[in-house]
């Protein structure tokens, strides 16, 4: 018979993991148009850029290939991520959220921030919101703020309204949504160019960007702008800030959550001095994944300086795929796929568009270096972390959103059998096992391509590259995954549960919501607003 303490001891190493990741730190790290194959890991082959950081963490972690956001653009990825709802239950039915519209996730819905704040964590958003705010722009002061062409310099009538709006706090933030606090910048490449700590801008714009701030893939709109703004600056700052946080936050006995939405390599592609070259790859942009993958590396060894590495569940991913505008095809004639094996870019409904980076390290628990090709979304992190914390989620909440758990303690049962990503122009995309319906021709995103075919289906399991639409040849399939999306759409979830309501109705399975060819765009007050550049 074995000794009663030997037993104990057994005992408990089994349950330690279990115990040591009751109450983790929680760490989600949201890159800004990183492609799958812009990530050494994910494109041993065909990728070029160098990307020690990340390689470490998936190296110390789990690595899922069937990762994705809910669209190929941002703002919609955000909200799905944070709330654990698909975006098209909202009034977001295609495009982002414009330059200073209002606030996209409701007051009253719960996010992994309010969640955690519900079990005593601090915490805090260090980034990029873009998903609206309370601005307090009044109606007949907008052209003051939504500068049009023409305009190169600011008045002593703009800067008296700008006084008026950034002197006051800006409600609807990240800080009414569930987060203690927050530094970044709304958008990088869009007005108020300026960080904003908590509801306030830090300092008050009062003039317009230098013109030459305006091309080569950085500022895309001109508008209020603090003197002398530089863009390089954004990136380090918000890695500072990050790793600030978790050296405060360490020296507590409280755990947190910290949501990090990177700015890149997303425009402004700005890269600092000691990136300019590092690729060997001649352009921008490899230089600002370099960067950026840098960042990453800081944020991960502040976890480690300040003793909570090993305490801390981490989670990277991106909100899309690689932007095409960057200069994918000159990338790709130099040897780096940004998208790897998969069709489409950014805003595509196709897979480039959506499946993205998914990495999650979790010591103890996640087994280093285990690869999972189970299908997972990131409104997965909602009911995940509901896991973790032993919450229960109520019915409004997270309605489409499946917990990672099993998955990372080593199963390999599917969580989830379907999920949904869009276009930007609202085309839906729904996946069932290796099958994809996507419920309108072409990819929905900056291409002005079409399809004989009014639909396209494909098994991805035979076809990651999406080369074989056999809409034409699986009458039957195409007609139970309709009615399996209608159904997703009437329930207003996809999860067990109360029926709920969407928002508006939703259009996104009927052929997008706006015109084919048409770039994404996203109305805001009134006013037209490019989506991405």
């Amino acid at each position: 018979m074995k000794h009663p303490l030997a037993i104990c001891c057994a005992l408990w190493l089994l349950c330690a993991p279990v115990f040591a990741a009751a109450r983790p730190n929680i760490l989600i790290i949201l890159a800004d148009d990183l492609g799958y194959g812009d990530v050494q890991c994910y494109n041993h082959e065909r990728g070029k850029i160098p990307t020690p950081n990340m390689d470490r963490l998936a190296a110390g972690g789990m690595r899922f290939t069937d990762g994705h956001s809910s669209s190929g653009v941002c703002s919609p990825s955000r909200y799905a991520l944070l709330t654990g709802r698909y975006h098209w239950r909202t009034r977001l039915q295609s495009g982002i959220v414009g330059v200073f519209g209002d606030p996209l996730i409701a007051p009253d819905r719960l996010t992994i921030a309010g969640l955690a704040k519900q079990h005593d964590c601090r915490t805090a958003c260090v980034g990029k919101w873009h998903l609206g705010r309370d601005w307090g722009v009044p109606e007949d002061k907008r052209e003051l703020f939504h500068i049009g062409k023409g305009v190169t310099a600011a008045t002593d009538e703009h800067r008296a309204a700008w006084q008026e709006v950034f002197s006051k706090p800006i409600a609807g933030g990240p800080t009414t949504r569930g987060f203690d606090e927050y530094f970044g910048t709304d958008v990088p490449n869009w007005p108020p160019y300026c960080f904003i700590e908590n509801d306030r801008t830090v300092g008050i714009p009062s003039e317009l960007l230098p013109a030459g701030l305006l091309k080569g893939h950085l500022a895309s709109l001109q508008g209020p702008a603090l003197k002398d703004w530089k863009l390089e600056p954004i990136l380090p700052a918000l890695g500072d800030h990050a790793c600030d946080f978790i050296a405060r936050q360490s020296k507590t006995k409280q755990p947190f959550l910290l949501y990090l939405p990177l700015t890149a390599p997303h425009t402004p592609l700005a890269v600092n001095d000691g990136w300019k070259g590092k690729s060997s790859l001649g352009m921008v942009y490899p230089d600002f994944v370099m960067e950026t993958d840098a960042v990453v590396g800081r944020v991960l060894d502040a976890l480690k300086r300040n003793g909570v590495a090993d305490n801390t569940l981490v989670f990277f991913t991106s909100d899309n795929g690689c932007a095409p505008y960057i200069g994918v095809k000159e990338l790709e004639a130099k040897g780096h796929y940004p998208s790897g094996p998969l069709r489409g870019y950014k805003a595509d409904v196709w897979e480039g568009g959506h499946r993205v980076p998914f990495v999650v390290h979790w010591p103890g628990v996640v087994k280093p270096g285990s690869v999972c090709r189970q299908l997972v979304h990131q409104a997965d992190l909602m009911a995940t972390l509901a896991d973790v914390l032993r919450a229960k989620l109520p019915d409004n909440a997270a309605e489409d959103s499946f917990s990672l758990l099993p998955l990372l303690r080593g199963g390999d049962r599917p969580i989830r059998e379907h999920a949904v990503s869009c276009a930007s122009r609202g085309v839906a995309g729904l996946r069932r096992g290796p099958w994809k319906l996507i419920f309108g021709p072409g990819g929905g995103g900056y291409d002005k391509g079409g399809d004989a075919m009014p639909s396209q289906l494909y098994n991805l399991a035979d076809d990651l590259g999406e080369t074989k639409n056999l809409y034409a040849e699986k009458p039957g399939l195409v007609a139970e995954m309709k009615a399996l999306m209608e159904k997703l759409v009437a329930d207003g979830r996809s999860t067990p549960g109360a029926a709920q309501k969407n928002d508006v109705e939703v259009r996104i399975h009927k052929g997008g919501v706006q015109p084919p060819g048409k770039k994404p765009a996203q109305r805001a007050k009134g006013k037209r607003v490019a989506a991405a550049k």
